[in-house]
């Protein structure tokens, strides 16, 4: 009953301040048509309950399990089946996060079904699975995350000369969006229980940064992209 409570407080206090806004614009700059502007109100609304609803599936479903699945698997004692499952989760929970499919279905409109949505999903997902599997060879191998974060970024960088300038910000716009309210969660909780197994007294330093870690995945793949498209 606490975690219904903390989370309707946080939601509302998440929603109102943007409402609010929208309001004192409507009435003093803007002026919308009236339907616009109560389509508006009924979708925060509505935002709102789906925002409560969702934050409580997380809380209540995929924080534990995906400390569960990332403490079970270490048992297993092989590294091979431990990165894979890294790979298969990072892929399939990108291709389920909603930010992920907003930037996809934008991108399809503006570029005119040129960069088709599904590719850039499935493009995003394949770049984060990638990193979310090195993340945890990071845990695993307790490889110093400054020089794969170094490494990767020295990359992107060099990547990005040869790529379309377009392809340039919706790169890290893709990096942006992984890091949404379903991934972010889920990802933070698997290697924090990976961490907590084979981090020892570690696992404050190798539990977090994963997150910063994988979204260098969808940068370097949408770049990728980008040179196949130019």
């Amino acid at each position: 009953m606490q975690n219904v409570r903390e989370t309707i407080t946080e939601v509302v206090q998440a929603v109102i301040p943007v409402t609010v806004i929208v309001i004192i614009l409507q009435f003093t700059i803007i002026w919308l048509p009236m339907e616009d502007f109560l389509q508006f109100i009924v979708g925060a609304v509505m935002v709102s309950a789906g925002l409560i609803f969702f934050l409580l599936g997380v809380h209540i479903g995929l924080l534990p399990i995906g400390e569960m699945i990332g403490s079970a698997l270490p048992q297993i004692g092989k590294v091979w089946i431990i990165i894979l499952i890294s790979f298969l989760l990072g892929f399939v929970v990108t291709v389920a996060e909603p930010d992920v499919r907003v930037l996809a279905n934008y991108v399809d409109t503006v570029s005119d079904g040129e960069v088709n949505r599904h590719l850039l999903i499935y493009t995003v997902a394949l770049g984060l699975a990638i990193f979310v599997g090195l993340a945890i060879m990071r845990i695993i191998f307790d490889i110093p995350i400054k020089y794969l974060l170094m490494g990767g970024y020295l990359l992107i960088f060099i990547l990005a000369i040869f790529v379309p300038e377009q392809f340039i910000s919706i790169s890290f716009d893709a990096g942006g969006v992984t890091t949404g309210p379903l991934a972010v969660p889920f990802i933070l909780a698997y290697g924090i229980g990976v961490a907590a197994v084979l981090g020892g007294r570690k696992t404050t330093d190798n539990g977090f940064g994963l997150v910063a870690l994988a979204s260098i995945g969808p940068v370097l793949a949408v770049l990728i992209l980008g040179i196949i498209y130019g």
